[in-house]
């Protein structure tokens, strides 16, 4: 189907307010922050303001056989929001209200363009309290954080955005809309088909409303611990005796020396004078139980041989330091272009990972820096190159493969919260096997028979990162197979 029969169907249906055609404007929707992975050129972007407007798009996508890919912020980083040549982007900007905050049920309704942190300080409001907190949250929306099934900072003790997610509306199959999951504090009606929606990345429906648990407000205030480490095994040694502890923190992150001194260089923060490798707990325990925490995470600190370990008696210092973990990530993108990992591993396996992604920075001469949310085995390798490079590119690539197969073999998952995108698929086909593949496939089809949601992302033909090509502005993208899966 050519772009000017679609925007004419389009137009037929869809009021022109909503539209985007003109190819600048369309250009800034074509891609997430994934800066490796490939991208089209949309024929249009719609920008909903209600359910109906999504309706109307997926009929007429569904009725000419065009790809149709929904899009949040775009702060994904594995390309599961960029665009097919010729897809119908669906913007949901415009579908930013929250719709119900019910303290007494401890539920809150919100469209899908609600940015994270506004939502949260919304609950807030209320008494109450939505924990996912991905570092992105700031920018990414309610309904990008579903779809990637994010995490965060405070993951490793309360959970991920499926843990919350009680129920969805959704437009399927050629422009149904259904409700899915419940309001009620339990149920088993069915097959957890919600459950289905979080994390499948705009691959089965567009999801246009969400309803999440909430807990209540009042929380401890969080006492922190600090701790320098002169090598990555040694924080990651640390990381497995909390685990063993069995002291559950509130966070436990994990900065590098190329991270603290990439944030140092931007914002002047003095930490990478301090040590190789950082470590941040944190305990929100009340009482003496809390101090108990405490105590334990020093304790598992200094054996696993801190040069430093000490709870923190300033406030504004501790929070600093969370910020610059937050700040991580936007500070080594001004080295280069970043090729980001999301492999996640048992607990207990922390130090071997953290030893193996070393061995492949040497191994393919690559520069590695590592954020972790190290509580939960949740470890982000970044991977920087020179930009223009391509030999480096070429070792990036290599090693960013490697590190994947490592996770895979220390019984791991090639995604802890980022998503499979375009960037993780041969991954996903390794640590799933074909069997397992094949009923993902089932589900795919049973659900988008005309094989327009998002085709290709997630289950499309496993092409290893190392065979991607050149950087996301240039390089070739999925062509639209009719079973949706990408050829």
């Amino acid at each position: 189907m050519d772009t000017e029969s679609t925007l004419a169907a389009l137009r037929a249906r869809v009021p022109e307010q909503l539209l985007v055609t003109d190819p600048d404007s369309v250009g800034r929707y074509a891609h997430d922050e994934a800066e490796w992975a490939p991208h089209g050129t949309p024929a249009a972007v719609v920008r909903p303001v209600r359910t109906e407007d999504v309706v109307e798009v997926v009929r007429v996508c569904a009725e000419l056989g065009v790809p149709v890919v929904p899009r949040g912020a775009g702060t994904g980083l594995s390309g599961g929001a960029n665009a097919l040549d010729g897809c119908v982007m669906i913007s949901f900007e415009h579908m930013n209200s929250v719709l119900e905050i019910n303290p007494r049920e401890q539920l809150a309704v919100t469209q899908p363009g609600v940015i994270n942190d506004e939502f949260r300080a919304a609950c807030r409001e209320h008494g109450a309290w939505y924990p996912p907190d991905p570092a992105s949250s700031p920018w990414s929306t309610i309904g990008g954080n579903v779809a990637t099934n994010a995490g965060g900072v405070c993951c490793v003790k309360y959970g991920v955005t499926r843990d919350y997610v009680l129920g969805l509306e959704a437009v399927v199959g050629d422009g149904e809309v259904v409700r899915l999951g419940r309001r009620t504090a339990k149920g088993v009606t069915g097959y957890d088909l919600c459950g289905l929606f979080v994390g499948s990345e705009g691959t089965l429906g567009i999801i246009t409303e969400i309803t999440v648990k909430l807990l209540p407000g009042v929380r401890a205030p969080e006492r922190t611990v600090v701790g320098y480490f002169d090598s990555l095994v040694a924080a990651g040694e640390a990381v497995a005796a909390v685990a063993a502890s069995g002291v559950v923190p509130s966070a436990l992150e994990l900065l590098d020396r190329h991270c603290l001194r990439a944030v140092d260089e931007w914002k002047n923060m003095g930490l990478s004078d301090e040590a190789e490798v950082l470590l941040l707990g944190r305990s929100d325990t009340p009482g003496e139980a809390g101090e108990q925490e405490v105590a334990t995470l020093v304790e598992c600190f200094e054996k696993a041989g801190a040069t430093f370990s000490a709870a923190s008696t300033d406030q504004h210092e501790a929070d600093a330091l969370f910020a610059a973990r937050r700040l991580a990530y936007p500070a080594l993108e001004r080295l280069g272009p970043l090729l980001t990992e999301d492999v996640c591993v048992p607990r207990a396996l922390v130090p071997d990972m953290l030893a193996k992604v070393e061995a492949a920075a040497v191994r393919h001469d690559t520069l590695i820096a590592n954020i972790a949310h190290a509580g939960d085995g949740n470890l982000h390798p970044l991977i920087i190159t020179p930009a223009g490079d391509d030999a480096a590119r070429e070792r990036a690539q290599r090693a960013f493969d490697d590190i994947v197969a490592d996770a895979i073999a220390l019984g791991g998952t090639v995604s802890g919260e980022h998503g499979i995108g375009l960037l993780k698929r041969a991954g996903l086909h390794d640590e799933l096997g074909p069997t397992v593949v094949g009923m993902h496939h089932a589900v795919k089809n049973g659900l988008d028979p005309a094989g327009i949601f998002n085709p290709g992302k997630v289950f499309g033909t496993p092409t290893s990162c190392a065979a991607t090509g050149s950087s996301r502005r240039s390089a070739p993208h999925e062509q639209h197979d009719p079973r949706g899966f990408g050829t």
